[in-house]
């Protein structure tokens, strides 16, 4: 009893200082959530959780990491990987958690399409979730520099290239990027602040954006209906709970969050254990040398739909596209000219169009990986095609779509 009332007492004092009370109410028992959403929903507790997993850790692999052209692949690979204890464990679940946190925003990304997330006064959440997308694509780039393999120094090499401009031939640019006439220690040191630092602040305050735009407008469900969240509200509260349409977020949404995070981590771990291989490029296993160029450079996989687009065209055409294709998800609430809110299942044509997009990107993702000669190559140029054809048709198509 005694340690109960000197709860209540600190809980009290806490309160009057900080409000804990009120900010329990608005961020938890008094935050609804619609009752007809499925597991897909908690893929946002699951991406904030890896990004957790990312920072702790990342900060023990930051105990042991040189930022330096001639220390940093051998106190990845031999300092970290056979003379740290449990060195492995730690590198082994960054690298895992780096790759799986992509997925997850896939995931994330075409769930909030399908089920028209980012229409109707959600259009914030949209642009908050993909400015973090960017941000975490940055994150992942400068991530992947630091263990200074071939791949590390190749794939600095041809992105920072990019930064040329094709025929303006800005290299001034690309060296001031780069603080040398190639990658080296500036470069490498430069990256490494970004990673450890800048972009990992700019990923929380996103986060925190991303949360606060959700928060105002409420979730989407899994059928765009309307609903009064205070009537809704007032139902449940009022023991209600059939025929309200909604549940508070904690504890009952997060009892559901933590389930599907359970799942996943099991899933983690497997992956962590016993194929950790799939995060680790094995041409990043030897040390960088600017003279001996791999015979097919690639990025993560994260990235290769990406740099598919890229690589059947020109040199500045290419760039052209690449990068609309970097900045074209942002427009998509634009774009979407219908004024359904509704599963893609709901929406004829554009339940095609949402189809078709997704197996686009799964084959321009693939192609990314094969080199850029013969059939390979066709296929890459007709799924980059297919690419910019569905975004030109899909104000078009949107526009005609009747009203339910």
């Amino acid at each position: 009893m005694a340690k109960f009332e000197k709860a209540n007492s600190i809980n009290e004092w806490m309160d009057q200082r900080l409000a804990v009370n009120t900010l329990k109410k608005v961020m938890q028992t008094e935050y609804w959530i619609p009752k007809d959403i499925n597991f897909l929903w908690a893929m946002g507790m699951v991406l904030a959780a890896t990004f957790g997993i990312l920072l702790v850790s990342g900060i023990f692999l930051l105990m042991y990491y040189k930022p330096d052209v001639n220390l940093a692949f051998d106190s990845v690979n031999y300092t970290i990987m056979t003379e740290v204890g449990y060195g492995w464990l730690w590198r082994h679940i960054h690298g895992v958690a780096a790759s799986l946190v992509f997925l997850i925003i896939y995931i994330h990304m075409f769930t909030g399409i399908y089920y028209g997330s980012y229409k109707k006064g959600r259009e914030l959440i949209w642009l908050s979730g993909m400015l973090l997308f960017v941000t975490f694509s940055a994150e992942a780039f400068s991530g992947y520099m630091l263990p200074w393999g071939q791949m590390s120094y190749w794939a600095g090499m041809v992105i920072t290239n990019l930064f040329s401009g094709g025929s303006l031939e800005a290299y001034g640019l690309v060296e001031w990027i780069r603080g040398d006439y190639v990658p080296g220690d500036a470069f490498l040191t430069r990256f490494f602040m970004l990673h450890v630092l800048l972009l990992p602040l700019a990923i929380i305050g996103l986060i925190v954006l991303h949360f606060g735009t959700l928060r105002i407008p409420h979730v989407n469900n899994q059928e765009g209906a309307e609903i009064d969240f205070e009537e809704a509200a007032e139902l449940y509260k009022a023991g209600k709970v059939k025929e309200s349409k909604v549940i508070p977020f904690s504890p009952v949404f997060l009892s559901k969050d933590i389930f599907v995070m359970g799942v996943y981590f099991i899933l983690f771990f497997y992956l962590t254990f016993y194929h950790f291989q799939f995060a680790m490029d094995p041409v990043n296993f030897d040390p960088a040398d600017g003279l001996k160029t791999p015979a097919h450079i690639y990025p993560e996989w994260y990235f290769l739909w990406s740099y598919e687009i890229l690589r059947p065209f020109s040199k500045d055409l290419g760039l052209i596209a690449f990068g609309i294709a970097q900045v074209i998800f942002l427009a998509l609430p634009f774009l979407d000219r219908s004024p359904n809110v509704a599963p893609a299942s709901r929406r004829g044509l554009f339940h095609i169009w949402f189809w078709i997009m997704l197996i686009d990107m799964l084959v321009l993702t693939f192609m990314g990986k094969l080199p850029p000669q013969g059939i390979w190559n066709t296929i890459g140029l007709v799924a980059a095609l297919t690419f910019f054809a569905l975004w030109i048709a899909l104000p078009i198509i949107t526009k005609s779509e009747k009203k339910l």
